[in-house]
């Protein structure tokens, strides 16, 4: 288990949302009223409480931002080195030194405006210090801004990095780029490297698991590295530097004898040489990988050498293909047991160690006569010993999976070879079709393809005597269907018309109702020249009807019209003399209805009582927590 999970880091806000936080808790958890009328040392106590709880809200949490994130001097010296190359060590150390020296400065601000409030003479002079200690606290946040973001972003990256133990049983896996470092991980570990044919398809450090011997092992995947200087290195050759630096592990170089990566076997050699110094001390397993592509018997005299003179160096030379898997198991069997018999020595030779064997006594037992008591070998054991071949029946059967290993590509799956029948030929018997009791081959005619045939033929030979073909129309015939597109177009616009007319949005007026004349007004000159004409009171002209009595329906016409004619007087001025009677009892009206207006009434008959809001429920301040009773 890894003694550093970087995932535990809490969020960094950045600085406006670090602000929102504090003064919104700050408004939450401390009172919010005061009044004037107080005692001053109970405003100057009001407005201390609020500075001095936003300053511990503001130290509480960068104290716990500063505590959180890994200090570089007390942690192992791999995840030291590996954050110097992914973050910067100056820039990551300066960006937690900000942020301690705004806590500090937050800290002197609160102080300094907690005294100045004490001589305050009133509240408006406690709010105004109180609104400035508040601001440039603020004002310190926001100039860490750069900081928080930086610190917020290495947070990120921090939690996707593997949890590597440095301690551990380890693995360490490096060479060029592309010569199998992730399919070797891939194939003896649960880890799911990406494996592309290009170089640098690993940008990073990945670590696998797998146990071995009842113990776990990690497996780390380092990105390739090339073949020059350490200054020429970039951060992602930089990670794979440092994890063989620090890691004590077993390191297995990966070689591609195939030369398929693009670098040929004197540069892997010479790499090989550039980083040996990082393998003192550990455990040394060279992968000659690619071997279903290159034999290493089929190498040149001169390569052959080479490798040889790795193997003079104290590297375990061992062959692997990662595609047939021919080998894996083998390489990673060594290094485990050579790792093991490393830490086993490493042990041996500590300070504990005396200490233990002085506990252990082997107890040795004295011979109670002198009878030779030899142990017992079986026989089957002393012929395998002899090198005699012993053939041992141990009634295995034979798998439906071996079968298929067996036959290849012309495996088929007989699932009806295993049928219990009395008779053995009705095996592979066709199984009826049963559907609603009945079965469906007896409603299956015989003759049906001979039948499809025959109306296949019919139908071509229809084709072929032109039965489907498509008339072409005259020039007549398509002037008639153009001109009842047009009718049947015209059509329809009319009976739109026609809706819209129907659909009006004013009244419809009965069939008895008559037209009302307008008053035609004539001057007394034109009175005058028209004969048989009368001018009523009204000013309107009517024919004077000699010796003719008028209809009921003229009458009525005209007494309707009269009574429309008629202007009523409004309700609020009738039986009024003048407008100053009409203003007095205006005033006099609103005057009544004061009391309906304050209190919420929307005349004298309404008797609603609105909602009641009881002063222990719903006065004070609300708290967390339920908000059934405040």
């Amino acid at each position: 288990m890894a003694y550093y999970n970087f995932k535990k880091i809490a969020v960094v806000p950045t600085a406006k949302d670090f602000i929102d936080i504090v003064l919104s808790k700050t408004q939450r958890k401390t009172p919010t009223v005061v009044h004037p009328g107080y005692k001053i040392s109970r405003i100057r106590q009001f407005y201390v409480r609020k500075i001095k709880f936003t300053q511990q809200t503001y130290h509480d949490k960068l104290a716990l931002i500063i505590t959180e994130f890994p200090k570089l001097d007390d942690i192992h010296p791999f995840y030291a080195d590996l954050m110097n190359v992914l973050y910067d060590k100056d820039h990551y150390k300066l960006a937690l030194g900000q942020v301690n020296t705004a806590k500090n400065l937050i800290d002197n601000v609160s102080k300094d405006y907690a005294r100045l409030i004490k001589f305050a003479d009133s509240l408006y002079r406690c709010k105004q210090l109180k609104r400035a200690a508040l601001g440039r606290m603020c004002t310190i946040m926001r100039r860490q801004n750069q900081s928080l973001q930086y610190l917020e972003q290495v947070r990120q990256h921090l939690a996707r990095l593997p949890s590597i133990d440095p301690n551990t049983r380890t693995i360490l896996i490096c060479g060029f780029p592309n010569v199998g470092k992730s399919s070797f991980i891939n194939k003896v570990t649960r880890a799911d490297v990406e494996v592309q044919p290009y170089a640098f398809t690993t940008k990073s450090l990945f670590v696998g698991h797998m146990d071995y011997k009842y113990l776990r092992w990690q497996v780390v995947d380092t990105p390739g590295i090339l073949d020059h200087s350490l200054e020429e290195r970039n951060t992602i050759e930089m990670q794979a530097i440092t994890a063989l630096a620090h890691l004590r592990a077993a390191i297995l170089y990966v070689m591609d004898i195939s030369e398929q990566c693009g670098h040929t076997i004197s540069e892997q050699v010479h790499l090989f040489n550039s980083i040996k110094p990082l393998f003192t001390n550990k455990p040394l397993i060279v992968a000659l990988n690619k071997i279903d592509i290159v034999r290493p018997d089929d190498l040149q005299e001169q390569t052959k050498e080479q490798i040889r003179q790795l193997e003079g160096e104290g590297a375990l030379v061992l062959p692997m293909s990662t595609v047939t898997e021919e080998g894996v198991i083998d390489v990673k069997t060594r290094a485990c047991d050579m790792l093991l018999s490393q830490r086993v020595e490493a042990k041996m030779k500590g300070k504990k160690m005396p200490d233990i064997l002085n506990r252990l006594h082997v107890a040795v037992p004295t011979p109670r006569d002198g009878v030779e008591r030899p142990p017992f070998i079986p026989q089957g054991a002393k012929l395998n010993k002899s090198g005699v071949a012993v053939v041992v029946d141990t009634g295995k059967k034979k798998l439906e999976r071996d079968v298929e290993l067996e036959m290849g590509d012309d495996y088929f799956l007989d699932l009806k070879k295993k049928y219990l029948l009395s008779d053995e030929s009705h095996k592979y018997d066709v199984i009826p079709e049963i559907y609603e009791g009945k079965n469906i081959a007896d409603f299956i005619d015989p003759d049906i393809m001979q039948k499809l045939e025959e109306l296949e033929k019919e139908e071509e030979l229809r084709e072929a005597a032109g039965e489907y073909d498509v008339e072409v129309e005259d020039e007549e015939t398509l002037q008639t269907r153009r001109t009842a597109e047009q009718i049947r177009a015209k059509k329809k616009l009319l009976r739109m018309k026609s809706w819209n007319k129907k659909t009006t949005n004013y009244p419809v007026m009965p069939r008895t109702a008559v037209r009302a004349s307008r008053p035609q007004h004539k001057s007394k000159g034109d009175q005058d020249m028209d004969e048989g004409q009368e001018v009523t009171d009204e000013g309107c002209v009517k024919p004077v009807l000699a010796g003719r009595k008028r209809a009921r329906r003229q009458s009525a016409v005209v007494s309707r019209s009269k009574s429309h004619s008629v202007v009523r007087q409004p309700r609020d001025k009738s039986g009024l003399r003048d407008a100053v009677q009409v203003a007095k009892a205006r005033k006099k009206m609103k005057f009544d209805q004061r009391k309906f207006v304050q209190g919420g009434k929307s005349g004298e008959a309404d008797r609603k009582i609105g909602t009641v809001l009881p002063k222990h429920l719903f006065s004070g301040k609300r708290k967390m927590g339920k908000t059934q009773r405040r």
